[in-house]
């Protein structure tokens, strides 16, 4: 074994035990901390960009399965987006770094000159080849443990953001799903000067207002509204909707 071979397989030992899990080969996860710039990786499949293709695919499914698990109730499209806000390169990048994952990565030169052990990139890709090495070592179980434990303390906040950011899209999802028709916003009221206007919209189905916001864009007053909508559904069911009604504002 060459020297950076054995500097590798130091880093290895260490990376096992800040995960807290032993792998059955070793040289597995070393090559998921290979990025292709380093000499080490050669040609072909030397490096970690294989392990990231099946990692990929590994921690979508690991993922829609726990999300499937925690929000029995969740709709198909709020649970996609809340996926897409979990499963991209900002994300995973910030999970490696929690992990430090940088500091076991193996780059060539240039990567490490230009920052390489930083690049949200780098980071979110190795992430991905982590777990597919986990699946090749462990199985999809292991896979599985491991997602909870890197992600559960992102789940709820996450769920929450999104939740505030698509209270509009929920709203027509639960609407169009049940009457296969979408809500309606209208602008009720804007007021102050150009600068600092303040906009009232309602939101509105088949003659009922469901909601009322205020805020300083249309949009914001939007979801406000929705997110009013929302709660009031959940109050008081569907069964009004079929038909106009008294103001829920």
């Amino acid at each position: 074994m060459t020297l950076p071979q054995k500097e590798m397989m130091k880093k290895v030992d260490r990376l096992q035990a800040a995960l807290d899990l032993r792998f059955q080969d070793p040289t597995l996860l070393a090559l998921a901390m290979t990025h292709s710039s380093s000499n080490a990786a050669g040609e072909g499949s030397g490096n970690n960009e294989r392990l990231e293709f099946l990692g990929d695919a590994v921690l979508d499914l690991a993922v829609s399965q726990e999300l499937f698990r925690l929000y029995p109730e969740m709709p198909e499209g709020v649970l996609s987006r809340l996926r897409s806000s979990l499963v991209n390169e900002k994300h995973l990048a910030l999970v490696a770094t929690e992990l430090r994952l940088g500091d076991y990565l193996l780059l060539g030169k240039g990567e490490e000159c230009s920052g390489g052990r930083q690049k949200k990139s780098i980071l979110a890709s190795a992430y991905e080849a982590l777990i597919g090495a986990v699946f090749l070592d462990r199985g999809y179980e292991a896979v599985c443990r491991v997602v909870f434990v890197h992600f559960k303390q992102w789940l709820a906040s996450a769920l929450d953001e999104r939740g505030r950011a698509d209270s509009k899209s929920q709203l027509q999802e639960k609407l169009q799903g049940e009457f296969g028709e979408a809500p309606t916003y209208i602008l009720i009221e804007e007021h102050g000067p150009d600068h600092s206007k303040e906009f009232t919209v309602e939101v509105s189905f088949r003659g009922r207002t469901l909601g009322r916001g205020m805020a300083g864009s249309k949009k914001s007053a939007e979801k406000k509204a929705a997110r009013k909508a929302l709660a009031q559904l959940q109050l008081d069911g569907f069964d009004n909707l079929d038909s106009g009604g008294d103001d829920h504002g």
